[in-house]
């Protein structure tokens, strides 16, 4: 008797299992579902612009050398981006830009 009744408790503990893990799977795949949809609907508002993060506080691209966000080296740097509202990049003061505006592609600093 005693085989039996540890038998169903042992099937009872593994669905709880399957059906908590299930559960947590569900919910995690619907979490990142909603935090993927304003990410790609930031990224259709927004651009990237370089020439205009100050030093350490670029999106990404710093150039060689370099792995990504936060490693530009110099304020206004002309190989690192960061981004911007849609629209805004040209009208944003870059003080090595050539135009003194950011640029839609990386160029080369003048001096400030």
């Amino acid at each position: 008797m005693k085989d039996i009744d540890m038998s169903n408790q042992n099937q009872t503990s593994v669905s709880r299992r399957t059906a908590t893990a299930a559960g947590l799977a569900l919910a995690m795949s619907a979490a990142f579902t909603i935090a993927a949809t304003p990410m790609a609907a930031q990224a259709a508002e927004n651009e990237k612009c370089f020439g205009v993060a100050l030093k350490g506080k670029n999106d990404c691209k710093a150039g060689a050398g370099t792995t990504c966000a936060g490693t530009s080296k110099v304020d206004y740097q002309g190989n690192a981006w960061s981004m911007v509202p849609k629209g805004t990049c040209e009208k944003t003061v870059s003080k090595t830009s050539p135009t003194g505006h950011g640029q839609m592609k990386e160029f080369k600093e003048v001096k400030a």
